[in-house]
């Protein structure tokens, strides 16, 4: 007796864990791609690469002169002098470059972390109108895989292109 209610109550289980199952609803939604193709990331990325274009030609011309330097190394016609001259200004533009280089890479990423939390701001007040408006019970933005029927990355965009 014991046994035939025991099968019966996990019975009842599996099919109400079915039925539940039926009506949960998954979404995923991948913040990397809306980062890379929403209007407003574009237009934060133009901004970003034209606030920081000085400092990006900064660097390439001290990078244009340490290959000089290093050609003029290169020559075994130096002088003792000049050999010893040119190495200096190679090893202070090394250091200056790399220091540079390093602030540049240190700024640029806290302006692009400052710029896109409006972004993800916004495409998480999307996601939620989204998630509202169709019934979504869980939707995820990192996952290792997702079946494509779950992603909502082109809904999400459009919604951000209004």
């Amino acid at each position: 007796m014991k046994s035939i209610f025991k099968c019966l109550i996990a019975g009842l289980a599996m099919v109400s864990l079915q039925a539940s199952a039926a009506d949960f609803k998954l979404g995923f939604v991948n913040i990397e791609r809306v980062y890379r193709e929403a209007a407003p990331a574009i237009a934060i990325q133009k901004k970003l690469d034209k606030e920081f274009a000085d400092r990006r030609a900064e660097l390439k011309k001290m990078e244009k002169r340490a290959k000089e330097l290093e050609g003029l190394l290169a020559k075994s016609t130096l002088s003792i002098d000049d050999r010893k001259r040119y190495e200096r200004e190679y090893a202070g533009l090394d250091r200056d470059y790399q220091a540079k280089a390093r602030e540049l890479s240190e700024d640029f990423n806290q302006r692009r972390n400052e710029e896109f939390a409006s972004v993800q701001e916004r495409a998480n007040r999307v996601l939620r109108q989204i998630a509202d408006r169709e019934q979504y019970d869980l939707i995820l933005q990192d996952v290792v895989y997702v079946n494509p029927k779950y992603d909502l990355t082109g809904k999400v965009l459009k919604e951000l292109e209004k």
